[in-house]
């Protein structure tokens, strides 16, 4: 019999917490739950959970925090931010911190149950054999550790940063459009018809990485009418 994904959810408010609670079990995942930010960490860092649902409003230790502490420990650790706030200063610290994806309040049963899913998907570890993305003779992309070389500094990526990167390399001989990044990279499947900036974001902050000047990126541009291209020196 296969196992139920387990979910933590970090909730403060109680009628949203119970009502995830029920959701989530009747879609069958074993759930778990804290009520407040310390109690919350504490189980975040048993490690034994397969997403964790992270609000980011709570007592004593608000869920940036929470995620922050988490990558600290565990880089791969499938996370999803809800929040009541859906500017994109909020949405870019969640993901800056590591979030894979953000969910905003109130939000819509059915399309949390689709990222929960998705992020789910995409957390199950596949096997590559690219390594490193070599933007030019000064820049070096080290996917296994997430991060870029510039010279003998080095600035570091979240995994979702990475994922984005490696699946533009294997597709750099064409534009790669920002429906199929969600699909592929995200996991959300067409039909899902999900407005989010998402992908925006990520590439602005990749762009900000790797770029000389951002505003006129030479590595990752854009492909009006098309999507995007990832220009770089070789792969290994």
């Amino acid at each position: 019999m296969k196992k139920s994904a387990s979910i933590l959810i970090v909730e403060d408010e109680a009628a949203i917490r119970v009502g995830l609670v029920d959701v989530l079990i009747y879609h069958g995942f074993a759930v778990d739950y804290a009520e407040e930010g310390l109690s919350g960490l504490e189980r975040a860092l048993t490690g034994k959970y397969d997403l964790i649902l992270l609000d980011v409003m709570l007592p004593n230790m608000d869920g940036f925090q929470i995620c922050t502490k988490i990558r600290e420990q565990d880089k791969g650790q499938p996370i999803i931010m809800l929040t009541a706030k859906s500017t994109d200063e909020d949405v870019i610290n969640g993901f800056t911190l590591g979030a894979d994806d953000y969910v905003s309040k109130p939000f819509s049963v059915t399309q949390l149950i689709l990222r929960i899913k998705s992020v789910l998907r995409r957390s199950i570890p596949e096997t590559t054999e690219l390594t490193f993305i070599q933007l030019d003779e000064n820049r070096r992309i080290d996917l296994q550790n997430l991060c870029i070389e510039i010279g003998k500094n080095n600035l570091p990526f979240t995994k979702r940063e990475i994922e984005v990167l490696e699946y533009l390399q294997r597709n750099n001989q064409r534009p790669v459009a920002r429906e199929e990044l969600l699909s592929s990279v995200w996991g959300y499947s067409e039909s899902m018809d999900i407005e989010t900036r998402t992908v925006d974001i990520h590439i602005a902050r990749i762009r900000r990485k790797i770029e000389i000047d951002p505003k006129n990126p030479n590595f990752l541009i854009t492909v009006r009418g098309a999507g995007y291209r990832l220009i770089c020196a070789s792969s290994s």
